[in-house]
């Protein structure tokens, strides 16, 4: 049936999870009718036959194309049978792409509803917590130690800056503070749980040779006080003894690669609290 011009075709959009795939693919394709409108009703979060019956008896009566994302193949085949039973037009967006790409995978799909929406769920858990990272660097806000899932202490280039966006894309929201003997830790720093804090520690002459390369990338001379060994060992003395009143364990990271530290830090909040990544 041809509809005129002063209605909207009528899409019913039937999904195991919210049935957003399926209708940005009906707008899309409905774009291509010098821009049609198109009305659509959606059925989300459908997982068994009756629903799917109801909705295809709903399709005919309306004169709506049937369009469906399910991935179980029992779901699938009854809502073709139905639709075909009462005659009613359809489009299976999921099915035929799954199986082409079934012959490109060694394992089979997981016919799991709703992975795409999870998937776009982590993505923006990842960048709320790379935001939240950069927020709270440094020091820079005292109150973001209370709000992390992580808080790293440690001395000037004991790697908590590049650590905290590592363990960001791990979904962790993480605070790093830095301990200078004449600047006093916040007084959150001994407000949060110290299951959520990690102490950073690293060789003193390890340490030297990271801070004069850094003064020479800053065009500055090596004999600054920043890189001098004696202030080195006062900061580091002065950093066990914070890391010991908060009481959390400490690491060394003396030659080890960011990615090698957070992976123990990251089996350190398992341990301690149950977290999942």
């Amino acid at each position: 049936m041809i509809l005129s011009d002063k209605k909207h075709p009528l899409v019913f959009v039937v999904s195991d999870s919210v049935g957003e795939t399926a209708e940005f693919v009906v707008r899309a394709a409905s774009s291509q009718f010098n821009g049609g409108e198109v009305d659509i009703r959606r059925f989300p979060h459908v997982d068994d036959k009756k629903t799917i019956a109801d909705a295809v008896q709903a399709a005919k009566e309306s004169h709506a194309l049937l369009v469906f994302t399910l991935v179980v193949p029992e779901l699938q085949s009854f809502i073709k049978e139905e639709a075909e039973r009462l005659e009613v037009p359809y489009v299976d967006i999921m099915g035929p792409m799954v199986s082409g790409l079934s012959s490109l995978y060694p394992r089979p799909p997981r016919e799991q509803p709703g992975l795409v929406r999870r998937m776009d769920e982590d993505y923006f858990r990842k960048i709320e917590a790379v935001e939240f990272a950069v927020k709270y660097d440094d020091g820079r806000d005292p109150r973001g130690i209370l709000r992390a899932d992580v808080v790293l202490i440690g001395v000037s280039r004991t790697s908590k800056t590049p650590l905290s966006m590592y363990l960001a894309h791990r979904r962790l929201k993480v605070a790093n503070v830095p301990l200078v003997p004449e600047v006093e830790p916040p007084d959150e720093l001994y407000m949060v749980s110290p299951k959520k804090c990690i102490g950073l520690t690293i060789h003193p002459d390890h340490l030297n040779n990271i801070r004069r390369e850094r003064l020479k990338s800053l065009g500055l001379g090596a004999k600054a006080n920043y890189a001098n060994m004696e202030r080195i060992l006062d900061e580091l003395d002065y950093a066990e003894r914070i890391i010991k009143k908060v009481g959390c364990p400490i690491l060394d990271v003396t030659n080890k690669a960011v990615e090698e530290t957070a992976n123990l830090i990251i089996d350190i909040l398992r341990k301690r609290g149950g977290m999942e990544f």
